[in-house]
């Protein structure tokens, strides 16, 4: 890949900056760390809004790790039943729980190598993890980053990790973090993969792939 220029890229984070600001935004709801972490696994294909109707209920039944734990795996199913996969993320979870509290005493890691030992955690959600817990910088690589970043010309691959790694190559490391969050969400409300718009995008003069563009 020819990496982008360097103007080309400060350009696009100065307008990302301006558009969304420079604050760390976290759309799932949680109080603490395995809170964060189950909400993370729960949001794999479903919406963040969807997730966030379920927890409150959720972490209310199971106010500790150790009922996460214990549970019987058909309670925690009935009660995320509503969020796609739940057989496959109840179990996750559950064993996610008796992992945490098993091998890291009851608390979520903070290194990649720990994240992908838990059941349920990838790459992607392990940057989510330390990106939003540890504060540690993190490319988060979710569908809209990937076709975004690519229309952007900051990658050609379509895998996530070589897209990951792309990304850590061409933008500042300070700019990691943030950069996941206004990219998600420039994708859910302008650059649309079904319909992207791109006479209101701010990005449209910086963008290869679009289709409008001011003389």
């Amino acid at each position: 890949m020819a990496k982008p220029s360097e103007e080309h890229v400060k350009e696009v984070l100065r307008l990302l900056d301006r558009e969304y600001g420079t604050d760390d935004i976290c759309y799932l709801d949680h109080e603490t760390d395995y809170e964060f972490l189950f909400a993370v696994i729960l949001s794999a294909q479903c919406t963040d809004a969807r997730v966030n109707m379920v927890t409150p209920r959720l972490f209310s039944r199971f106010d500790s790790l150790q009922k996460f734990a214990d549970c019987d795996i058909s309670e925690l199913e009935r009660e995320i039943h509503s969020i796609g996969f739940y057989h496959a993320k109840a179990a996750n979870i559950k064993a996610c729980a008796g992992k945490l509290i098993a091998d890291f005493g009851g608390k979520v890691p903070g290194t990649m190598e720990e994240l992908l030992s838990l059941p349920g955690v990838g790459r992607k959600t392990a940057n989510v993890i330390l990106g939003n817990i540890y504060r540690k910088p993190s490319v988060v690589v979710d569908t809209h980053v990937k076709r975004i970043s690519k229309k952007l010309g900051f990658t050609e691959e379509t895998d996530p990790e070589k897209v990951e790694y792309d990304l850590m190559k061409v933008l500042p490391e300070e700019n990691w973090i943030r950069y996941n969050m206004q990219i998600i969400t420039l994708g859910r409300t302008i650059c649309t993969a079904r319909k992207p718009d791109c006479g209101r995008c701010f990005l449209r003069e910086e963008c290869p792939s679009a289709s409008v563009r001011s003389e």
